[in-house]
């Protein structure tokens, strides 16, 4: 009788007290610290490269922006995932609604950072200016931390660490290239410690032009330029191709008499890449593999390997 009585009472105890508190992990981010539940259930993300990471791991998650989806990710179309406004404003009502317990931003929507953080736990996953890469792998292993998927990560990290070792060793032997983004019918160059810089600082392209600017919306040029700086090889961005906006096509701007006299034409080494996993989906580690990936293609066939 006195076993019974004490186990009820211990069951009484038990209930009383309510459910066992969730386990929480402090969060180091672009913005500050943030105490965040593990495995949070209501999980509301506006960057696109956070997103690629949560897809790729297999993690459900409940609100997206409502526009600006690339491909690789298009079943967040779907009406099953609350729309909660853009990559830039969030939808305050439709966050509220959502109750989540998670909310992800970065560069594009961190001036929401502190509204959104009034609301729910919120982290800021910004790049940094520099060492893009690193930034990348960071937010990858933070992401892998809270949802308990810090293996998986860590054998896509590694992965991508040994991909971008052998870009390294071969870039030196493939002559310098210029980096070129085209919107609106208009052409900019970036170069090292730009936005698109990684493929000079990370994977080891010599610059056909070391004194660039480092402007965020790259420095503006003529064919002549191009011309001028006569690189081996051209990396090609399509910003309209990547956010779905009508103009010209970056491949027919770049057909002309002037583009047509460099080494990097002559050689068919303009390299049109994967503006969305460039512009949009950049901050993920699979979009980083297969930017790697083909820049490893390109420069075997370069290489006759």
């Amino acid at each position: 009788m006195i076993f019974r009585t004490a186990a009820f009472f211990a069951i009484l105890l038990s209930a009383l007290a309510g459910p066992a508190a969730a386990e929480t992990i402090t969060v180091e981010h672009a913005s500050g610290k943030t105490d965040v539940a593990v495995n949070p259930q209501k999980v509301l993300v506006y960057d696109l490269g956070a997103l690629e990471n949560l897809d790729q791991l297999g993690i459900t998650v409940t609100g997206v922006p409502g526009s600006n989806i690339p491909p690789s990710l298009e079943k967040y179309k779907d009406a099953a995932y609350a729309k909660v406004g853009t990559l830039f404003e969030p939808d305050l009502e439709a966050v509220n609604s959502a109750e989540p317990d998670l909310i992800i931003v970065a560069a594009r929507s961190s001036p929401h950072y502190a509204a959104l953080s009034a609301m729910a736990p919120t982290i800021d996953l910004t790049l940094p200016d520099q060492d893009l890469v690193a930034g990348v792998k960071r937010n990858a292993e933070i992401i892998g931390k809270i949802f308990g998927k810090e293996t998986e990560m860590k054998a896509r990290i590694d992965r991508l660490d040994a991909s971008i070792a052998e870009l390294r060793s071969l870039a030196p032997q493939v002559g310098t290239g210029l980096i070129l983004l085209t919107t609106g019918g208009k052409v900019s160059a970036y170069g090292k410690g730009s936005r698109f810089g990684e493929i000079h600082d990370a994977f080891g392209v010599l610059p056909a032009d070391t004194d660039l600017q480092q402007a965020t919306h790259g420095q503006a040029i003529s064919y002549e330029y191009i011309l001028e700086k006569n690189p081996d090889w051209l990396f090609v961005i399509d910003r309209d191709a990547a956010i779905g906006q009508q103009g010209q096509s970056a491949a027919s701007l770049l057909d002309n008499d002037l583009v047509h006299q460099t080494k990097a034409w002559k050689n068919g080494h303009v390299l049109y890449l994967d503006s969305a996993k460039l512009y949009l989906t950049g901050a993920g580690i699979q979009s980083q593999q297969d930017i790697v990936d083909v820049l490893l293609k390109a420069f075997h066939a370069s290489l006759g390997r």
